[in-house]
């Protein structure tokens, strides 16, 4: 299969492949941050004395977990021209599809590396005088971030994954790239081996940093 390997056609198209890593790169850049943003508001809702706004978010968490990613993109995609968002375009619609969808996974990441700190931790905030928020901000959250850190980055892994999906909706990320050049050329082989080396070598380096991270906290 491999006898007629022809690397150049990869070499030639490399500023293409380059054009749609960009847009996976922008993809799993945005619903990481944000995702970690909305993700730790819905935490913090869900931990809230205040049932309201606990229910609010357990629903809204059970609802994006409950739902596959791709119909979540279809949804946002077809959905923002019919509110009257055209502006927002096909990128801005994937973006926010994503970035909702990974909150839901990432308030429970959240949720979870908060409860991991002692209640004591929360006395000690309230004994000097600080708010809830306060003791949050300073006290809490930051613990909690440290130790949720590799499980963070390893969800962002699989984010990286998931940004494939957006080729239902035309969008031309990396891997998008390498088809639409594959079936051009007709050299399917070349590209979509291509395509596995890039995920596998940046999804393996990725794996070792996040052990090796996971090793310095267990310390």
């Amino acid at each position: 299969m491999f006898a007629n390997f022809d690397y150049q056609v990869i070499l030639d198209n490399v500023g293409i492949l380059w054009d749609g890593m960009l847009i996976t790169f922008l993809l799993t850049g945005v619903a990481l941050v944000g995702g970690i943003i909305f993700g730790t508001v819905l935490a913090l809702m869900r931990l809230s004395r205040f049932k309201v706004l606990s229910f609010a978010a357990g629903r809204y968490v059970d609802a994006f977990r409950s739902t596959p990613l791709i119909l979540v993109i279809f949804w946002f995609y077809f959905a923002m021209p019919i509110i009257g968002l055209q502006a927002i375009g096909g990128l801005g619609s994937v973006l926010i599809a994503f970035t909702l969808f990974e909150a839901a996974y990432y308030c429970e990441i959240i949720r979870a590396g908060i409860q991991s700190v002692t209640r004591a931790q929360i006395h000690a905030g309230q004994a000097l005088g600080l708010t809830y928020f306060q003791t949050m901000q300073y006290v809490i959250l930051p613990q909690a971030f440290r130790n949720m850190v590799p499980v963070l980055l390893t969800q962002a892994i699989v984010l990286f994954q998931d940004t494939s999906l957006v080729y239902v909706v035309g969008l031309k990320d990396f891997l998008t790239a390498a088809d639409l050049v594959a079936v051009r050329d007709n050299r399917v082989v070349e590209l979509y081996a291509a395509a596995a080396v890039v995920y596998f070598v940046l999804c393996f380096a990725s794996s070792l940093w996040v052990r090796r991270l996971r090793r310095q906290y267990a310390i």
